[in-house]
């Protein structure tokens, strides 16, 4: 019998066991039987981020029906498309879908019951959902494949690589053929920079949160009525305030206007800054109005090809962005000339044909927009909306609150109403661009410096800050805590100083020349990055520790980029190791968002070819593959 360990029950590993059961007909013959062993102290399915054990205040920011863990007919995968409902689907008609069994919490089973396709779901029902997804992939293994899981956590990994591996848990040893690092989004030890903060904070008794995953953030040391600086305003943000606000006892109660915020009296008062000075946009509560653009149409295969046969060596911004922005605005005028042709001057054919002739920053292209588009606010700003403060000064703290909470309600307003569906047009199209992109960043061709600051910067903050927003209703409670003094905004550009005198932060922006708030408290609300050479997970650590996981390292003559991300090979996902001179391992694989293999962290929208299936699959065939032609089967101890 061969053995497989995967390291990570979460999404990624029954990702991954669930291209296991769809390729193992095919690959793995019945006399050579496979076991599996997932090895996670969180539930399998859920693993950590979305497992039940959370506030139910916490919520997915995509809707119900955008998110599946199956592969479908615009899948471009080796092996068998394997459809499954998506979340939407599953929760609808639960009891048609093997192996049934009911949700034990009753909260979550009413919100099933009751869930729309284009609700934003609770975490705690997309827990529900990933444990089915799991048990449906363990069922669907063929009888030769055989699973055991260990809620433990794996300690080290060793073994020659032309031999068996020894996973090492807390007390027991498994021995394995070959080994899967699934380990899914990852705690770092915080970076040097947040050091000073937090011996600044020992030292006079103040509270400081390093970046952190906010489910799992202890909050307790704050206490009601403090002033806190809170330095970021996207999902993490989000969530922190809501834990810090309804969390504490806050309720909203609805009104002819919106919302209103009724305090309990035990919130802090949250100051929310960041470099935009604003919320990530709203995702659209709504589908396409008009037909689905056919994406893509100018960053396709040919045009990357293209791309990638220049001479020079290239930046995304200047030689790629171009092209990528003008699949957007397809996306986005194909929406708004199909489902709102009464806001446009030219037939959509006429448009089209001159659209394809200009590139995206060219005067053609702006005269065309202004001609067929009238009203300049229907045409696509993409600077406008990254940094919509750039140049904005204003007098007042209270001008400031005034002047965001009209951003944020013309936000909210614009992504809950339909006529404005191109920004949904938009979106679809964004998401497309992850069907080349990984072979633009992984073909070796773009400089140093522009894989650091035009690809993990600034485009992936981009990337989240348009298309990972929170659900409209977040904004509108955003404006409910601001309108009660609980939130305060404090702008764009936001500095941060320590005053030894008295132990407070003092913190400012460029959007209020001259003011500084004074607070006893600092919270770093986004994610933390994770770096192998920081990272909080024993394996890693240890693997690097030994030099037998190398960090990305991106050099040219002009620059060095330190990704954080461990290498791995783009064929099949094996680990390269440095001690086998930077091949692949062949006993070791690794698949998620601590790896180079790039994408937005995201749970798959039905039929978009996502590039999570698409790495699930090879690596599942070549795992397979490699366990059918196996001469010495390793045995668990």
């Amino acid at each position: 019998m061969s053995v497989l360990v995967i390291i990570g029950a979460g999404p990624r590993g029954t990702g991954l066991l669930e291209r296991i059961a769809a390729n193992a007909p095919e690959l793995l013959p019945p006399d050579r039987p496979l076991h599996v062993h997932l090895v996670d102290p969180h539930p399998p399915g859920a693993g950590r981020i979305w497992r039940h054990d959370q506030s139910p205040l916490l919520r997915m920011n995509s809707m119900a029906e955008d998110v599946t863990m199956f592969t479908d007919e615009r899948s471009t995968i080796e092996g068998p498309v394997r459809p499954g409902p998506s979340l939407a689907e599953w929760a609808r008609r639960q009891h048609e879908f093997a192996p049934y069994r009911e949700v034990e919490d009753p909260a979550v089973r009413a919100e099933l019951r009751t869930l729309a396709p284009t609700d934003f779901p609770t975490r705690r029902a997309q827990s529900a959902y990933l444990d089915w997804v799991f048990r449906r992939a363990v069922a669907d293994l063929p009888p030769h494949v055989t699973v055991t899981v260990h809620r433990d956590t794996v300690r080290r990994i060793d073994g020659p690589a032309d031999g068996p591996q020894t996973v090492h848990l807390t007390d027991r040893t498994l021995t394995a053929d070959h080994v899967a690092l699934a380990l899914g989004h990852l705690d770092s030890v915080p970076h040097p920079r947040h050091a000073a903060d937090a011996d600044f904070a020992a030292r006079h008794g103040r509270f400081h949160l390093p970046p952190a995953y906010t489910a799992d953030a202890d909050l307790s040391g704050l206490t009601p009525g403090e002033h806190v600086v809170v330095r970021g305003l996207g999902l993490a943000a989000v969530d922190l305030v809501a834990l810090l606000t309804e969390g504490r006892g806050g309720r909203f109660e609805p009104t002819a206007d919106g919302l209103r915020y009724r305090p309990s009296g035990r919130e802090p008062v949250l100051h929310l800054g960041s470099r935009r000075g604003v919320p990530y946009h709203s995702k659209t509560g709504y589908r396409l109005q008009g037909p689905s653009a056919p994406l893509p149409r100018y960053f396709d295969a040919a045009a990357v090809d293209a791309v990638l046969a220049t001479a020079r060596p290239l930046e995304l911004r200047r030689d790629v962005w171009p092209l990528m922005a003008k699949e957007v605005g397809f996306g986005y005028y194909h929406e708004l000339f199909h489902a709102h042709p009464e806001r446009t001057a030219l037939p959509w054919s006429a448009f089209l044909a001159r659209y394809d002739r200009h590139g995206w920053y060219t005067p053609e292209l702006t005269t065309l927009v202004a001609e067929a588009v009238p009203d300049p606010a229907d045409r696509l700003d993409f600077e406008q909306l990254d940094h919509p403060l750039t140049g904005l000064e204003l007098a007042s703290a209270d001008e400031l609150q005034t002047h965001l909470r009209t951003h944020i309600t013309a936000d909210a307003d614009r992504r809950a109403d339909p006529a404005h569906s191109a920004d949904l047009g938009a979106f679809l199209a964004l998401l497309s661009l992850f069907g080349q992109l990984p072979r633009v960043i992984g073909s070796g061709r773009l400089t140093a410096r522009s894989i650091a600051e035009d690809v993990d910067e600034w485009f992936f903050g981009y990337f989240n800050h348009l298309a990972s927003g929170p659900p409209g209703f977040r904004l509108r409670q955003l404006l409910a805590l601001s309108e009660a003094g609980v939130v305060r905004f404090l702008g764009a550009g936001i500095r941060i100083e320590r005053n030894e005198p008295d132990g407070t932060w003092r913190a400012s922006g460029t959007t209020v020349p001259g003011h500084t708030l004074t607070a006893t408290a600092l919270i770093e609300a986004y994610l933390p990055k994770h770096t192998v050479d920081r990272t909080a997970d024993p394996v890693l650590r240890d693997l690097h520790r030994a030099g037998q996981v190398a960090e990305e390292v991106i050099a040219d003559d002009e620059y060095a980029h330190h990704s954080g991300l461990i290498t791995i090979s783009p064929d099949d996902s094996r680990l390269l190791d440095p001690t086998l001179n930077g091949a692949p391992h062949p006993r070791r694989t690794a698949l998620g968002p601590h790896t180079t293999q790039r994408t937005a962290a995201a749970f798959a929208r039905p039929r978009t070819n996502s590039p999570a299936f698409r790495q699930n699959d090879k690596a599942a065939r070549t795992l397979l593959a490699t366990m059918a032609t196996h001469p010495t089967p390793a045995m668990a101890s």
